[in-house]
């Protein structure tokens, strides 16, 4: 049996994936400016981490979004890839700076720093986003791995990321609103910190997609790789990502 060869897309293709990415970026954006501001003002007023720990994980998704639309702001292709790796630092940095603010604020409110208030603001918040993330994560990694763009799709799983914290803050809150358990708040926020951290190094490393080009030119069959395009065979060099040179 021969083994399926990715395509690359064609330049018709690739520029309309291109302007879908765009338009989801600067959906993922606005939602996410509205949602920080919400979540922090609620998380502030509640003294809640989970809360503000969940704002600054917006913020980081309006950094990372920014630095895909960056990116993507340049009409030739080989320019959109020169900027991939700085994006996926970009996104990895961020991951990795909130995930450390987040974990010093929990262990301060377990160690007695204070405990968090019930927040209906907070708990509407939660619903809403976990209603609306998976939807926009998942239009843009389809755009990404066809596309062959690891910062999209590092950016998507950040927005995959926001539902899964969704979840999460919902519990917490919901748990403190209804039992008063307000321990489950700072618990929350170390859950969130600790995904962040995966899903730092995970951008750091360039993983989640692979050129479809850079799958064409491996040897070996297709689909014995392990990144979320499907699968991509290791490049001579033992890359498995877009950039031969990720650490």
């Amino acid at each position: 049996m021969t083994a399926e060869v990715p395509i690359s897309p064609s330049p018709a293709r690739r520029g309309a994936l291109v302007r879908r990415i765009r338009l989801l970026v600067a959906a993922t954006i606005a939602y996410n400016v509205v949602e920080a501001v919400v979540a922090l003002a609620a998380g502030t007023t509640a003294s809640s981490a989970a809360l503000i720990g969940f704002g600054l994980d917006s913020v980081v998704e309006v950094s990372s979004a920014a630095a895909v639309a960056w990116q993507f702001s340049a009409a030739d292709h080989a320019v959109r890839e020169a900027r991939e790796q700085r994006a996926l630092r970009i996104t990895a940095v961020s991951f990795f700076a909130l995930a450390a603010y987040v974990t010093v604020d929990a262990v301060r409110a377990l160690t007695g720093g204070g405990e968090a208030e019930s927040s209906v603001p907070g708990i509407v918040l939660a619903a809403l986003s976990l209603a609306v993330m998976p939807f926009l994560s998942l239009a843009q990694r389809r755009a990404g791995r066809e596309l062959g763009s690891a910062s999209a799709v590092a950016d998507s799983k950040q927005t995959l990321l926001c539902t899964y914290l969704s979840a999460v803050l919902l519990t917490g809150l919901v748990l403190n609103a209804a039992l008063g358990w307000s321990w489950a708040d700072p618990v929350a926020a170390l859950v969130i910190a600790a995904v962040a951290v995966r899903e730092g190094r995970d951008a750091w490393q360039g993983r989640g997609c692979c050129a479809p080009n850079a799958a064409a030119a491996a040897p070996g069959p297709a689909g014995t790789g392990k990144d979320g395009c499907g699968g991509c065979p290791p490049s001579p060099s033992g890359a498995t990502g877009v950039f031969a040179g990720g650490s």
